[in-house]
């Protein structure tokens, strides 16, 4: 009866029934979670989604926005039925007007197909989360996505100036677009960011952009431990220095990457930190001096990148970190908890000491200069055991976040396998507004029921 339904709105075309087990999982599929959907609607237009919405919201039928799938917490995964819907197929730029740095993406555009654009006319797009070739804006958008250079430039929704949702019950609303100011109201653009389609379904976006740095110049340092490693990275802000990236690889981390590292690691390396300046010549070759004096302290070397080449290879390096963590057993249970920048050292000592604990390797690696850690639990595939004693050890890893002042999330999202998290962090009167602006938003719990958090559908059956 949903697909039928469905179909009169959008066409046969705009139907996919039953659902098509590539839209029932995200990077969450490894640790055992796939979901369950009645169909997937694939909307050409916003007057078709706000059909979908309205027909959902009538029917009081679970609808899932979902972008390219590429999330970590299970945030576009259905849990128990429902409308899938995917915006793949609005993918047109809107506008673009170079001469004044803006552009206008529907939805379901690449990043990798923004950057590309500002690129090619002299302009720059910051955000530059790891799955830039296929996540879409709009799921970055919905969880504040990330990325390397978010330590000087900001994460995504610091490049977001307006945006079009469509929201129950099926009314399309605009806040913000073309402007670079804008307190006429409450902050409604930015209550949508992060909301991982929990509030609305994002169908387009006004970008900003600015003009693209001349040169990117990376300072690779090498150190014998964490404590090391972490004293130059504060010695780097300590000193008044603003890199584009400051990330950091621990000891495990560095023994997975190396086969493919493009430059010599050192004997006796256990922590990795990459940074960056960047800009025009002369202020970028400024910043790396100041980086070069700030990291070689306590260090066992330090690698400076010239060439082009050999700065694109650094970064594809960086950029498979993950899947060259995961490949030593074959599954991983990762999670992207936050802490002062002071606590640094201690969240990476404790993530190790998590792992023993459950009898697990562990690792992390991340976005130093934020906090940002990807503390990592390894399990082999089909170990169930080692699984549940994975999801036990993140459980630890957000009661640490907590302690130690922090965020269970950085960038990835609560969705489902983080929904329990927030009550830690938050106090009762803060999830009491939580649920408010949920409930205003989507009185039904039609959109994404389930996820941030919302504990009015269960888990499915494994």
């Amino acid at each position: 009866m949903i697909g039928y339904e469905i179909k009169k709105l959008l066409g046969d075309a705009g139907v996919l029934e039953p659902a098509p087990s590539a839209y029932l999982a995200d990077a969450t599929e490894g640790r055992g979670l796939r979901g369950v959907a009645d169909l997937v609607a694939l909307p050409k237009t916003t007057a078709e989604v706000a059909a979908v919405v309205a027909w959902c919201c009538a029917h009081e039928v679970a609808l899932i926005p979902r972008g390219g799938g590429t999330g970590f917490a299970a945030g576009a995964v259905a849990l128990n039925g429902g409308v899938v819907l995917s915006l793949e197929r609005m993918n047109g730029v809107r506008s673009f007007d170079p001469q004044l740095w803006r552009m206008q993406v529907e939805a379901g555009v690449l990043t990798a197909e923004v950057r590309r654009r500002a690129r090619e006319n002299g302009l720059f797009f910051p955000p530059d989360p790891g799955a830039a070739e296929s996540s879409q804006i709009g799921g970055n958008i919905a969880t504040n996505a990330g990325g390397p250079h978010a330590f000087k430039y900001g994460v995504t929704g610091a490049w977001v100036t307006g945006l079009e949702v469509v929201v129950a019950p099926g009314d399309v609303i605009r806040v913000g677009g073309p402007i670079r100011k804008d307190v006429a109201g409450y902050d409604l653009k930015s209550l949508i960011i992060g909301s991982e389609g929990t509030l609305g379904v994002i169908t387009a976006a006004w970008l900003r952009l600015i003009p693209a740095p001349e040169v990117a110049l990376p300072v690779v340092g090498f150190y014998p431990d964490t404590a090391s490693g972490c004293e130059a990275i504060e010695r780097v802000l300590a000193l008044g220095i603003l890199p584009a990236t400051l990330e950091y690889l621990d000891r495990a981390t560095i023994a997975a990457a190396a086969p493919s590292s493009p430059f010599e690691i050192p004997a006796q390396t256990g922590f990795v930190v990459i940074s960056e300046a960047d800009g025009s010549l002369q202020e970028a070759t400024s910043v790396r001096a100041g980086l070069v004096e700030a990291l070689e302290g306590g260090s066992l070397g330090t690698s400076l990148p010239d060439d082009r080449r050999d700065v694109s290879a650094l970064w594809r390096w960086r950029d498979g970190i993950s899947l060259a963590v995961g490949a030593q057993l074959g599954g991983k249970v990762s999670e992207d908890i936050v802490v002062p920048l002071d606590r640094l050292a201690e969240a990476i000592d404790a993530t190790i000491e998590i792992g023993e604990r459950h009898e697990l390797p562990a690792c992390s690696w991340g976005h130093a200069g934020d906090g940002n850690l990807h503390s990592t639990f390894l399990v082999a595939v089909d170990d169930h055991g080692g699984l549940r004693r994975a999801e036990a050890a993140a459980e630890e890893l957000f009661d640490l976040a907590v302690r130690l002042g922090g965020s269970v999330s950085g960038e990835h999202g609560v969705g489902w396998v983080k929904r329990h998290a927030l009550e830690r962090q938050w106090s009762p009167r803060a999830l009491d507004l939580h649920a408010a602006v949920k409930a205003a938003f989507d009185p039904q719990g039609v959109m994404n029921p389930g996820k941030k958090p919302d504990r009015a559908i269960r888990k499915p059956e494994q």
